[in-house]
């Protein structure tokens, strides 16, 4: 058989490769030590903006309190300085200093911080729970600092070495002897090549994240400090100089500080922690219900934070679910079969803090846990402690489950709704039968026109632009919903016909991506009637889809009273003070005026209509607009002149009575 690489004569080839750039085994690099940090730091930390930035000092803070975790360190210490240099230290065992067994030349310290994955946390003998796993981020520290100072006091020694770029400076030396000292302290400056020369870590950002480790494990005490330079100025304004951080309650006073002043549906949260079967573990989680259904997770893995969740987040909302559908069987609430994980603890405020052997993370930079076994373990752990929280406070376990089972039916009201505008879009028999739709699928440009009767519908219908313009007839004057009770206007066929042209729904379950139409239309006539008809309408969109009239949705057309004409020359006049002023100027002098009346949109020819009202380039049209006070000033306004007192309209009525001209009665 022929040899793959045998050379074939090619006389061109030397040619062509001139031209296009040849590319040889001199072409292919090999980066050694620390240079693939240097050169690609996105790989490692995700980048070089400020959270990678921030990143680095988490590699440190993780790595004292792995210590912590381990039993052989109680304190830490953060420090940063006006430079922008960053302090961890720690009183743990301190990182072995003795000659590498493999790099025998070279102390286990700078192998640590020279080279990439090495480090004590592969095995389970130095560490049983680590949040360092890959032995990358000392080292990367080091790579992607422009100075670095390390010490280690271990063995009644004291051992300093300062690194550049991950290059030692020198090398390690032992700087005497120490009694009351143990552990280990690194100082490292970002360098500026690598994220600018104004990247700086922010004191703020540092103190949560140091505050958020010291809650994760009650057992450490970490002693923050920051320059008062550094403070100047609104972002550090509430970050101390100095703080000792310690938190005997752990992940419920973490909850406390979140939630701050909130009140919530139970007086006491559910927290608890407990171990994992064969010592694979631990967890610890504290949930509250806030009154006002703004809920936020919180979650870690060996005290790194996994804001992309992952199997311990679903552990736990399984084990919540189960929970209270199992109570909910108990007490014969069969509502509570219908919940999903969403119902029971997606407004929920979450704190999870688990502790694994060997946990799998996505990337480097470990925002999601990817560990199978997890779920399983979270899950059987909190299970048995929720129902036991339950069933200790019937009445407690009560509300929780009837809140639990109003979110289910809030959503499953708002699948309907989805369902019923997506079948409206495609099949039109599901649309009001009065409806007469345009033709255009999407709700861009459209427009529906709610008018007054079947004969105004007739007219509408011959006047519209069949592709942008739909109208929907109404019979009479519909329900004033804002006196009226949630069974009659279900009842009501004029208020279902709207809801269901709309496509949108009602109240919490209005959604206005589901709005079938950009612009909804009150086109009444301009008579004493027809403004009480518009201002039902307008009643009703403002109480139950207040988020359309907050859109920009809801119009108001403004069809003519009045129809003037002398000769050619043709106006119409919206009511009789715009009819005495068309006379005084444009009809004035000599010349018989003839003057028509419009009885209403059904007497007038669908030409005048559309001329008039509906054509876009000649019509006008009001848009509806919440009070200058907003929600709550025009709720009241609402309220006032529709509401179920009639003694509050009489007192509007004579409050304004002076204002009132010449009544059309």
């Amino acid at each position: 058989m022929q040899d793959l690489f045998e050379d074939l004569p090619d006389k061109n080839a030397k040619a062509r490769d001139k031209a296009a750039g040849a590319y040889t085994a001199k072409d292919i690099e090999v980066l050694e030590g620390l240079e693939p940090v240097r050169r690609r730091p996105g790989m490692y930390i995700g980048g070089t903006d400020e959270a990678a930035l921030h990143h680095l000092a988490a590699e440190l803070l993780d790595n004292a309190m792995d210590e912590a975790v381990a039993g052989h360190a109680t304190r830490i210490e953060v420090a940063l300085a006006a430079d922008g240099t960053l302090t961890v230290r720690d009183n743990g065992r301190g990182i072995p200093v003795d000659p590498h067994p493999k790099f025998k030349k070279l102390p286990a310290l700078q192998v640590i911080l020279t080279t990439l994955h090495s480090g004590g946390k592969f095995g389970a003998g130095a560490y049983k729970t680590s949040g360092g796993l890959h032995g990358v981020g000392l080292s990367v520290v080091n790579a992607l600092s422009d100075r670095l100072i390390i010490e280690v006091a271990r063995d009644g020694a004291l051992w300093i070495q300062d690194y550049a770029r991950g290059v030692p400076v020198g090398k390690l030396k032992k700087a005497g002897n120490v009694k009351n000292r143990r552990g280990t302290s690194i100082a490292f400056h970002p360098d500026p090549e690598i994220f600018g020369a104004e990247a700086a870590l922010r004191p703020a950002r540092l103190y949560r994240m140091t505050r958020s480790k010291a809650y994760l494990f009650r057992g450490v005490e970490i002693r923050w400090q920051c320059d008062p330079a550094l403070l100047d100025g609104a972002a550090g304004s509430s970050v101390p100089e100095t703080d000792r951080l310690h938190f005997p309650g752990g992940l419920v006073d973490f909850l406390g500080h979140s939630l701050a002043e909130r009140p919530t549906l139970t007086t006491e949260p559910f927290a608890g922690e407990a171990r994992f079967p064969d010592d694979a573990g631990k967890v610890e989680w504290a949930l509250a219900w806030p009154a006002d259904g703004e809920g936020f997770v919180s979650s870690y893995c060996n005290i790194i934070p996994t804001p992309l969740g992952g199997s311990h987040e679903s552990g736990l909302r399984a084990a919540i679910l189960r929970g209270f559908k199992a109570y909910g069987e108990l007490t014969g609430n069969r509502a509570a079969q219908r919940l999903t994980a969403e119902d029971a603890i997606g407004n929920a405020c979450v704190m999870l803090s688990v502790f694994l052997r060997d946990p799998q993370f996505q990337g480097q930079t470990k925002e999601k846990l990817a560990t199978p076994a997890a779920a399983r373990l979270v899950e059987a752990a909190v299970k048995d402690h929720f129902d036991h929280w339950l069933s200790a406070d019937p009445a407690r376990a009560d509300g929780l489950l009837a809140y639990a089972v109003e979110r289910a039916e809030d959503r499953l009201r708002r699948k309907q709704s989805r369902e019923l505008a997506r079948k409206s879009a495609t099949r039109k028999a599901r649309l009001p039968g009065k409806l007469t739709d345009c033709t255009q699928d999407s709700a861009e440009g459209t427009e529906l026109f709610l008018v007054e009767g079947d004969s105004a519908g007739g007219s509408a219908k011959q006047a519209r632009d069949r592709r942008t313009q739909a109208i929907l007839p109404l019979r009479g004057k519909i329900l004033n919903v804002a006196s009226a009770t949630a069974d009659k206007m279900q009842a009501n066929q004029e208020i279902r016909d709207m809801v269901q042209a709309l496509g949108c729904g009602t109240g919490a379950q209005y959604r206005e991506a589901d709005l079938r139409y950009d612009r909804v239309v009150i086109m009444t006539d301009a008579d004493v009637d027809g403004a009480h008809i518009a201002s039902l309408l307008m009643t009703f969109f403002f109480k139950q889809m207040p988020g359309l009239v907050a859109g920009g949705h809801l119009y108001l057309a403004m069809p003519p009273l009045y129809r003037l004409s002398r000769g050619g020359d043709i106006a119409y006049a919206r009511d009789d003070a715009h009819r005495e002023a068309l006379m005084a100027d444009r009809f004035a002098g000599a010349g018989k005026v003839e003057i028509s009346r419009f009885k209403g949109l059904g007497e007038m020819p669908a030409a005048q209509l559309k001329e008039t009202t509906m054509d876009p380039a000649t019509r006008s049209l009001w848009r509806v607009t919440l009070a200058d006070g907003g929600q709550a000033e025009t709720a009241g306004l609402v309220e006032r002149l529709m509401g179920r007192k009639p003694e509050t309209r009489f007192a509007f009525i004579q409050e304004n009575a002076a204002l009132a001209g010449e009544l059309d009665i």
